[in-house]
């Protein structure tokens, strides 16, 4: 697998993160080892985790999916083989959330601890918190690149305007920077990254690893009338926010292209998005090994100009 840098980063990825928010909730502890086995077996090895997944979940108190990870990287020795990444920010209760230099300081140690392991990758702020100077922010993931807890640092959920100042800011100090950052990107939902992200990401050369890449299963192609609501829990939420005449234009143009090209709908989504200016890695998730080999698949999909525009053109606004 040809792997790329992440940003200016010493880091070198694969083309698609595996998204982990699954583990520990929807998928059980020993499928989620079997995957990550066949992750690297395939030549992968970005993984995205977070110390809040799952809290949404009924019992769940945080941390999960990173125990779960944890788990694998003790049994199985592959520490090595993986680019781990995870975030902090999101709230995990009893006040434990923002992005306070002491506070990140505490959640750091928190992973690590879960995720059996003495560094992290890619350490991410998981939303800006304006309470916070991004001095003080910046300063304090500098302090842990220095100590050799992180290897590098990244971001999600900033509006263009907060993101280019916290770049400038690591700038006039001299400090770490991020080196990448997730927004929503999708070929359904692609205003919030490409109306002002895109331009801040590429002239400042941030590598882009977003989420939602399958806009939650519908860019596979498994949603398309009414009646496929119930083929999941969230199969009505993805209706409602994606099945209108625009999405119907997109899945047209997505089943042309994959029976030319010979690949799966998903497949040909995420083939497009790894090719627009800026993305690293879209995040996408298997629950299965099945779904997990489309997505190693699509890692080396390359389509031709014709069929990049043809998407491109259906999925405008």
């Amino acid at each position: 697998m040809d792997l790329r840098p992440l940003g200016r980063s010493a880091l070198q990825i694969s083309p698609i993160a595996f998204g982990t928010n699954i583990f520990g909730w929807t998928v059980d502890e020993a499928t989620s080892h079997s995957l990550l086995d066949a992750w690297v077996d395939a030549g992968m090895n970005f993984i995205d985790t977070a110390d809040m997944y799952s809290t949404w979940v009924p019992g769940h108190v945080g941390g999960e999916s990173e125990n779960v990870i944890g788990r694998w990287f003790a049994k199985g020795g592959r520490r090595d083989k993986v680019v781990l990444a995870t975030k902090v920010g999101k709230p995990m209760g009893d006040g434990k959330v923002g992005l306070k230099p002491r506070y990140i300081r505490e959640a750091v140690e928190a992973s690590l601890k879960r995720l059996q392991t003495d560094r992290i990758d890619l350490y991410q702020s998981h939303d800006d918190d304006q309470d916070v100077p991004l001095a003080d922010v910046m300063g304090a993931f500098d302090d842990l690149v220095k100590a050799g807890k992180v290897r590098a640092v990244g971001a999600s959920n900033f509006k263009a305007a907060r993101f280019a100042e916290a770049l400038d800011t690591s700038e006039k100090l001299g400090i770490t920077r991020y080196e990448s950052l997730q927004p929503l990107y999708n070929l359904h939902d692609r205003a919030a990254y490409e109306d002002d992200l895109q331009a801040v990401c590429v002239a400042r050369g941030v590598g882009v690893i977003n989420f939602w890449s399958l806009g939650a299963g519908f860019l596979t192609g498994k949603y398309r009338t009414a009646a496929d609501a119930g083929k999941s829990p969230r199969g009505a939420g993805v209706m409602q926010k994606y099945l209108d005449a625009r999405g119907l234009k997109i899945l047209a143009a997505l089943d042309a292209v994959s029976a030319r090209v010979g690949a799966t709908q998903g497949q040909v989504a995420l083939a497009w998005q790894i090719a627009q200016p800026g993305i690293a890695a879209p995040i996408a998730s298997a629950t299965s090994i099945g779904q997990l080999n489309e997505l190693v698949a699509a890692a080396t999909l390359k389509l031709d100009d014709a069929s990049l525009r043809e998407l491109t053109t259906a999925s405008a606004y």
